[in-house]
């Protein structure tokens, strides 16, 4: 395995860093995005704290993923590249704290627990980054029925009729 289970708070008071590589096939609900199990996530979290003094975990994302292309339905490769802001808080009630003081979209606030599984953080990082519709620009099947090549548009089926009855 890929990931590891960390405390929290003290892996961001002790500022320390750890990276790794998860295969795309130990994370069960990425895989189920992908058209393969294919590839791999690398990952770096490091912990610190922030201005505040709240401990908080940044985390990196990257790798290669084949998706499905909601238009053709072939393989789409993707390239996940993504960063985040965690902050950690005791509790729920200490969440909404934090996330009032900070007013930052831009930052996470969780709550964190001393047998943290970072995989779990890792895969949820991982498929925010992926598309909600992943489609191809031109997809590979429309040089097979006829589009205008590198247009990437199909001619018009009504454009086709109207061939067809000044034919007759």
């Amino acid at each position: 395995m890929g990931a590891f289970v960390i405390d929290a708070f003290a892996f961001c008071k002790k500022n320390e860093r750890h990276e790794g590589d998860i295969a795309v096939a130990e994370l069960s609900r990425l895989a189920a995005e992908t058209i393969d199990q294919a590839g791999s996530v690398k990952w770096s979290l490091v912990g610190g704290l922030d201005n505040f003094g709240h401990t908080q975990l940044t985390l990196s994302v990257s790798g290669d993923v084949n998706l499905v292309c909601q238009r053709c339905l072939l393989a789409l490769p993707h390239h996940i590249d993504s960063q985040s802001v965690i902050v950690l808080a005791k509790d729920e009630n200490n969440a909404d704290e934090i996330e009032s003081v900070l007013d930052d979209d831009a930052i996470d606030v969780i709550v964190g627990s001393t047998a943290f599984d970072t995989q779990y953080l890792i895969e949820d990082e991982a498929l925010l980054a992926l598309p909600l519709a992943p489609k191809h620009s031109v997809c590979p099947d429309a040089k097979a029925s006829g589009a205008t090549e590198g247009s990437g548009v199909r001619p018009s089926p009504f454009a086709m009729l109207k061939d067809i009855k000044t034919k007759q």
